[in-house]
């Protein structure tokens, strides 16, 4: 399937591209820590609600990218995590912040082990991302019966969370302290993922996808790594919900239905489903594309959805990929010069 991660800075070059990757990263980790002082509130929202949507698209792209693993209703992990943690914020379930994040996380990754376990042993392909679309609207009117989840109208008002670690306090009750909180958590999972990707487990998943056959023959329990990489991604995208409660400070039922499941769909074929930084790419190409056409009512969806067919047609590997490609074309060009 050609090259299926991006190499920042790749191992063979100059000792300059070698680094470029890493300096360039920290620089823009540097610039999103000090957003705050760079963008006005507005921006600064549509930032961190970027970050949120590059997790939850690296989450299923690592359940489709590379384990082969398709899931239209990803969005039900989603609304795991924000419902979660919008309720124990809500009604204080004297938990610290940390804590609920880590339930949230294991709620998801509890509930893909059930589906997983039940369903990997028979469906794969089409019947698999079926099968997620229809469970994920099950839970949709499951919540939209409960009263304490506020039912149709969902929970609002939620409060930001202060962290109490005995010897100091950290308040993230302002949302420019907030966001700081968030850019952290999202490098942390980001971090960890690109681990995983990279490490014997990622391997191991990219053996299932590219040839489930040959990977039982070399000793590899494909129902279990199927299983494993499920349980990651469904844990990772119900932590971008969790983290998502106390930004947007309410949680209603629009994420949790098939449309939502989309968005982390189109940010991965967008930016790249190739490409590990490939749904980070498209997350961020997503919404700039909608702040740019936010001015235009009604014509916004079209634009929206004319540019991503364009982007498709044009460059099926997405952004990165066709990136990749023009730095390979004129690396050619300067070796025949």
């Amino acid at each position: 399937m050609g090259q299926r991660t991006l190499n920042i800075g790749a191992t063979t070059g100059t000792p300059i591209t070698v680094w470029l990757g890493p300096v360039a990263l920290t620089i823009l980790v540097v610039l999103l820590y000090f957003a705050p002082h760079l963008v006005n509130p507005g921006i600064l929202f549509v930032v961190g609600m970027t970050l949120i949507q590059s997790v939850f698209a690296l989450s299923w792209n690592l359940l489709f990218g590379y384990t082969g693993l398709p899931s239209f209703g990803h969005a039900g992990f989603y609304a795991i995590g924000a419902y979660f943690t919008g309720a124990a914020l809500r009604y204080d379930f004297q938990l610290h912040f940390l804590v609920t994040l880590v339930i949230a996380g294991l709620l998801g990754a509890l509930v893909a082990l059930a589906i997983g376990v039940v369903a990997l042993k028979r469906l794969t392909g089409i019947f698999l991302a079926v099968l997620t679309v229809a469970l994920t609207e099950a839970l949709g009117k499951i919540i939209g019966f409960s009263p304490a989840l506020g039912e149709q109208d969902g929970l609002g008002n939620i409060p930001r969370p202060i962290m109490d670690f005995g010897l100091f306090t950290v308040d993230l009750t302002h949302g420019d302290d907030y966001y700081r909180f968030l850019v952290v958590a999202v490098v942390a999972i980001v971090a960890g993922l690109w681990w995983v990707v990279h490490s014997r487990l990622g391997r191991a998943f990219r053996a299932v996808r590219d040839d489930a056959d040959r990977a039982r023959f070399v000793g590899i329990d494909v129902l279990r790594y199927r299983v494993y990489s499920f349980m990651i991604s469904g844990g990772t995208a119900a932590l971008a919900g969790a983290l998502s409660a106390p930004l947007t400070r309410i949680v209603t039922l629009d994420q949790v239905n098939w449309l939502a499941s989309t968005q982390p769909i189109l940010n991965s074929l967008l930016g790249g489903f190739t490409s590990f930084w490939g749904p980070i790419v498209g997350s961020v190409a997503f919404s700039t594309i909608n702040y740019w056409t936010r001015s235009f009512p009604g014509l916004s969806e079209m634009m929206v959805g004319g540019i991503l067919v364009v982007v498709i047609l044009v460059a099926p590997t997405g952004i990165v990929g066709m990136l990749g490609k023009l730095r390979d074309r004129f690396t050619k060009n300067g070796d025949k010069a």
